[in-house]
């Protein structure tokens, strides 16, 4: 009798009770699964409120209920996180967004708006500044990035315009940064800078007047410019005359268009040279 129970089992009955084994606990398994999804369906585990921190200037509490809330779904236990994120950050003017569970039963949701700085249109590859830039604008926030925004909330805002190449953004609005208070001290403002597709710059003042800077590193651009101020009140003071263009692309200095000024033979388009 002791030899029959030392006996050991056949090769495929281990085998069977092997698989019966794991089947059973994949059952138990799955009916534990099923049973904590039901659990966390119960109207009990409903998140009851949603807390809102952060920048909320440009959405209101209708606004997000419109754009976020339809997004969300399950219960405070069973909702995804990332899922919930996404939500928010598809809100218009929400650059960041981050959702975490507020026990009991709350999520807490804090807002990153976007702030914009500037205008953007896109030029297309190659295209030069003088080519026209995509006519649907968008908008350019503090880091540089590119966003898209109901462009009649900054309506009442004096932002510039920058039109580039697509991934051109922030470093425009670096140079914009750069030369907007270089502007000002001649008594102008930087209203539109183009960077075309071949990498020459231009600046539109709100005075009207056009400056091509060409091309260059942004040390070079900067300097280009400095050295234009230092000069050009002098010019148009001698003149008693507005500045209309100024080509900096000279390596000797630069090209003036006065209003009314011609160095030229009548009829013909003139320039002052500096």
């Amino acid at each position: 009798m002791s030899d029959l129970a030392a006996t050991p089992l056949p090769a495929d009955v281990r085998l069977m009770n092997a698989v019966a084994a794991l089947l059973v606990a994949g059952a138990v398994l799955a009916a534990g699964v099923l049973a904590l999804r039901w659990v966390m369906a119960w109207p009990v585990f409903a998140i009851r409120a949603i807390q809102v921190e952060g920048d909320v200037n440009r959405n209101s509490v209708a606004s997000l209920r419109a754009n976020a809330m339809s997004r969300l779904s399950g219960s405070f236990l069973s909702m995804n996180l990332q899922q919930g994120r996404a939500a928010f950050e598809a809100v218009p003017w929400v650059r960041h967004a981050s959702v975490q569970r507020v026990w009991p039963m709350r999520l807490k949701v804090r807002l990153e708006e976007h702030r914009a700085a500037a205008y953007w249109e896109q030029r297309a590859e190659g295209a030069d500044a003088d080519s026209d830039a995509s006519t649907e604008r968008a908008l350019v926030n503090s880091f540089g990035e590119v966003f898209q925004a109901n462009l009649g909330d900054v309506e009442d805002e004096s932002l510039p315009v920058l039109a580039g190449p697509a991934g051109s953004a922030a470093r425009m609005l670096r140079l914009w940064q750069l030369l907007q208070p270089r502007v000002e001290l001649l008594g102008d403002g930087l209203e539109r800078l183009d960077l075309s597709g071949r990498g020459s710059w231009r600046l539109g003042l709100e005075t009207g007047a056009a400056i091509e800077l060409g091309r260059g590193s942004e040390a070079e651009l900067v300097a280009r410019f400095d050295q234009f101020a230092r000069s050009v009140g002098q010019v148009t003071g001698r003149y008693q005359a507005r500045l209309l263009s100024a080509d900096l692309r000279h390596a000797d200095g630069y090209a003036l268009k006065l209003r009314g000024v011609s160095t030229q033979t009548p009829g013909k388009p003139g320039s002052k040279k500096n």
